[in-house]
């Protein structure tokens, strides 16, 4: 949690000068304190969240367009094969569920949880195969999960759901209701 903290004041501190007045001096606190509600649902206080995991959540939180999000969550997952990227059928398992070493569900997929929809693992293995249907390789480019993503896959569904939520913030109509 030490390192993590020291990360996302580093991240908030550098967008504060790019964005003046735009930034919560109080960002890197509140961005922490959400990431240990989300993976000590427990209320266990184990101070233990995996930067990876929390590195995902700054990703999926972040204020870009959800292309700039699946593009570096690809590249989050991505291994290199020559000179191309590739990801394994692990991959999105791993962007889901975020299962190596500790057992700690992927950001996204928590939110469903705290709402009380939760979604099996079933659905992860279901929406892991739909993103390699008709692949005959054990990995894929970029082009062909960015096109998997744009599908909206049932189980990311947050994921376009707040961006567009988020976006729609700015939106001004001069209509009145009465």
């Amino acid at each position: 949690v030490q390192q993590i903290s020291g990360m996302l004041t580093k991240l908030f501190q550098r967008a504060r000068l790019e964005k003046t007045g735009q930034v919560d001096p109080r960002a890197a606190e509140f961005t922490l304190s959400l990431l240990a509600a989300m993976y000590d649902r427990k209320k266990k206080h184990k101070c233990y969240i995996k930067t990876r995991s929390a590195a995902a959540a700054v990703i999926a939180l972040s204020g870009d367009t959800l292309l700039a999000k699946y593009r570096a969550f690809f590249q989050f997952y991505a291994v290199p094969d020559r000179k191309v990227a590739l990801i394994t059928c692990s991959a999105p398992r791993s962007l889901l569920t975020d299962k190596s070493g500790v057992s700690e569900p992927f950001f996204l997929m928590q939110i469903p949880v705290v709402v009380e929809e939760s979604c099996s693992l079933s659905c992860v293995e279901i929406e892991t195969h739909s993103c390699f249907y008709g692949v005959s390789n054990s990995a894929i480019a970029e082009e062909k999960s960015l096109s998997w993503l744009r599908l909206e896959p049932a189980i990311l569904l947050l994921l376009p759901t707040c961006y567009r939520l988020s976006a729609t913030e700015v939106v001004s109509h001069q209509a009145r209701c009465r």
